[in-house]
């Protein structure tokens, strides 16, 4: 789980992890949480997710931190449009190494509880999320770490978007193809 500092990235951990708001400070390198999801659609599975810190002068181990990963979760501020241009340099920069190449991505669009919030499709013309297709599969939810709202829903389609992928590679290492050129890539807004 990777996004600019601020973002709400200890919080939507902490709230999925023990299902209420606990107060957090600013991480200065990660916290790592393993989080059973009890969701409508998902049961009995476990997720380990690294919560990095988003400083500046922690972005460097967000690589690391993100390769070989089955998903990543970018969070983001909807209220801090001002940051939104540094946010999408992050991403991008991010996803564009080699190691997370195809790996699906779930931005959750954090304080949608607040009234200056924008909207989904705001975010995703100001990340350049259309740009992401036909290289991962991505969803944008809206949600509010503090109460947990949209955070079920949105963990619900990355372990989709997990699924599918394995299931493409399965696929195309059975078939003998190259899984790198042969992915079918959607994108998912909500």
């Amino acid at each position: 789980m990777v996004g600019l500092d601020s973002a709400g990235k200890t919080t939507a951990l902490y709230q999925l992890k023990f299902e209420q708001y606990i107060n957090t400070l600013p991480t200065i390198g990660f916290n790592c949480e393993k989080v059973k999801l009890d969701f409508k659609k998902i049961k009995g599975v476990s997720f380990t997710i690294w919560d990095i810190g988003g400083q500046d002068k922690l972005r460097p181990l967000w690589i690391p931190y993100t390769r070989c990963t089955d998903g990543i979760i970018f969070v983001v501020d909807s209220v801090d449009e001002d940051r939104f241009e540094e946010a999408r340099i992050e991403l991008m920069r991010t996803l564009k190494f080699p190691q997370n190449a195809h790996v699906p991505v779930l931005i959750l669009a954090n304080k949608h509880d607040l009234p200056e919030s924008k909207n989904t499709d705001e975010i995703t013309n100001s990340l350049g999320l259309n740009d992401l297709t036909g290289q991962h599969l991505w969803h944008i939810q809206s949600c509010c770490s503090i109460n947990g709202e949209g955070l079920e829903d949105g963990l619900e389609y990355l372990y989709e978007m997990i699924l599918e992928r394995r299931k493409a590679n399965k696929a195309n290492v059975g078939s003998g193809s190259n899984s790198r050129n042969n992915f079918v890539h959607k994108n998912r807004k909500k």
